[in-house]
């Protein structure tokens, strides 16, 4: 599948649920791997801030990033339907600090989107790919997220708030092409105790009949409920046969279990990448997305580290033997950690280290369970970049290089005897003025057991 953009501009206005902030938002086109973002441009200097979950900063009835001293609020169905409609990469220009709450769903934005076009982009979609089970459980709130293998996308949610009016609900999306007619109409909803609360910590201030389901659990006096309707800036309010404060029927007889799911479908959008799984949201809420989604995200990003992974054939004729990395590296036994380079290119080198029990650190370190330590790692990667440093110099046998500094660095995964280490190392920055600025990161098998980011000097050989 190719990633898609919006063909042409197109906007929506609206009101802010908890700002009441009146605020235009529009949908531009964006380049492959711009992913979501949106442009205060309300704001000096027009700032962007990206939709990532790194970028989350608060989840009180909704999910709100931050950038600097930007900020959008209640950003989930705006993403949740660009995700449905298949959009990946969008540029959203906001005049104000929330994503308009419009009728309460993601409809309305279904139908700019459709308005708009999509149109197919050069590049394919990056995917995240669910190859084993991954559980997360809130204790506090009962909370349960599994995110389990499937060939498609696919989200069960499944509510229970210990309402009589609401019941135990279930909804599921197998199909993301249903989106537009089965989840995008479903709003959000508020019970009417929550009401109260809810306005005395200054949310919904954007809030009406129109744009929430209002679900009356509880009974409530009537003097109570003017009360609550002068609070609200309404003359009067009224409860249903049903137990639904509203104008308008429910749209679905599980429209809040839809909702939820429409919610969780915004927040995983803020991975960064189409998701290949099937997820199951349990008791969900935006807090515990979040937390669930930052999971997802972390195991993302290994996995796309790990299709960079080098292949290494052992039959290969390498491109430096032992022998001659001796002849290159100022390094002798017991300190050459590189065995072989299989691949080298202008920005990256390969090297492969056979860690054997024989080693000699392993008399000293941890005797009895013989673990590679980690600073003996980072040598290994800076004499693979060290080579690639060298071999870029006229004279490649005339420097040395020297360690600087290193920053990220990260022991994932224990290195043991028999383990075949595959080293990637890749230039962040041309080398000027004999500063090289590397990347590097350790395979064994399936796993990357170590990474970091390397400074390190090449220096003229004193001459003997």
């Amino acid at each position: 599948m190719k990633q898609r953009t919006v063909k042409s501009a197109v906007s929506v206005s609206g009101t802010g649920l908890h700002t009441g902030a009146k605020v235009t938002m529009t949908f531009n086109p964006a380049p492959t791997n711009h992913g979501y973002k949106f442009k205060r441009i309300d704001l000096d200097g027009q700032p962007i801030v990206i939709a990532d979950v790194n970028k989350v900063s608060d989840t009180r009835r909704g999910t709100t990033i931050s950038q600097g001293t930007a900020s959008v609020s209640t950003v989930e169905h705006t993403l949740s339907a660009l995700w449905g409609m298949g959009v990946d990469n969008c540029l959203i220009e906001i005049d104000g600090p929330e994503a308009p709450i419009l009728d309460g769903s993601s409809k309305e934005i279904i139908a700019a989107v459709k308005k708009a076009g999509t149109e197919e982009q050069g590049e394919d979609r990056v995917y995240f790919v669910i190859d084993e089970q991954i559980d997360f459980v809130d204790e506090e709130t009962g909370t349960q997220i599994t995110a389990l293998p499937a060939d498609d996308f696919e989200v069960t949610s499944l509510i229970d708030f210990n309402s009589p009016v609401l019941g135990q609900q279930y909804a599921e999306l197998k199909k993301l092409e249903d989106y537009a007619t089965e989840i995008a109409p479903c709003r959000t909803f508020v019970f009417l105790h929550e009401l109260a609360n809810l306005a005395d910590a200054g949310l919904i201030k954007g809030g009406d009949l129109e744009n929430a389901v209002v679900i009356a659990d509880r009974s409530m006096p009537k003097k109570d409920l003017n009360a609550l309707a002068k609070k609200l800036g309404k003359p009067t309010m009224q409860v249903d046969s049903e137990g639904i404060l509203n104008t308008t029927a429910l749209r679905f007889k599980n429209e809040p279990a839809r909702h939820k799911l429409l919610d969780i479908i915004g927040d995983m959008t803020l991975i960064g990448g189409r998701i290949q799984g099937k997820i199951i949201a349990e008791k969900p809420g935006h807090k515990s997305n979040i937390e669930f989604a930052k999971l997802l995200k972390s195991k993302f990003v290994e996995q796309k580290k790990l299709r960079g992974k080098p292949k290494y054939d052992p039959d290969k004729e390498p491109i430096y033997t032992a022998n001659q990395i001796y002849e290159l590296l100022p390094h002798r036994y017991p300190f050459q950690l590189v065995d072989k380079i299989i691949e080298l290119t202008d920005d990256k080198v390969v090297g492969i280290k056979n860690v054997s029990l024989n080693e000699p650190f392993f008399q000293g370190h941890f005797p009895g369970n013989p673990v590679m330590p980690g600073v003996l790692q980072t040598e290994a990667m800076a004499q693979t970049g060290g080579i690639l440093a060298l071999t870029k110099q006229d004279d490649p046998y005339g420097w040395n290089t020297y360690f600087l500094k290193l920053d990220n660095v990260k022991f994932k995964r224990m290195v043991v005897p028999g383990d075949t280490l595959i080293i990637k190392c890749e230039l962040l920055s041309p080398i000027r003025r004999g500063i090289v600025q590397m990347s590097a990161t350790v395979y064994v098998g399936n796993h990357i057991v170590s990474e970091a980011e390397l400074t390190a000097q090449i220096v003229k050989r004193e001459k003997e």
